[in-house]
């Protein structure tokens, strides 16, 4: 399983040395673009299942076209 999470920087080198702590855990410090665009493909995956349940209606390829 792998888990993203927000920390607060002056709160990050502890809990880095607190996870270190556990031999299961892994950790990776990602830049804020990677996290940014984490952030922003899981609102889409959303959007889209919202979609397929039939709670949205996402935009046609004509209409994406026509704004540009």
């Amino acid at each position: 399983m792998k888990l993203l999470l927000d920390i607060q920087d002056q709160k990050a080198a502890f809990f880095l040395e607190l996870l270190k702590g556990f031999p299961a855990v892994k950790t990776e410090i990602i830049s804020p673009a990677k996290a940014q665009f984490i952030k922003e493909l899981k609102s889409s995956i959303a959007e889209v299942q919202l979609s397929k349940k039939g709670k949205i209606k996402l935009k046609s390829a004509d209409q994406l076209l026509n704004e540009l």
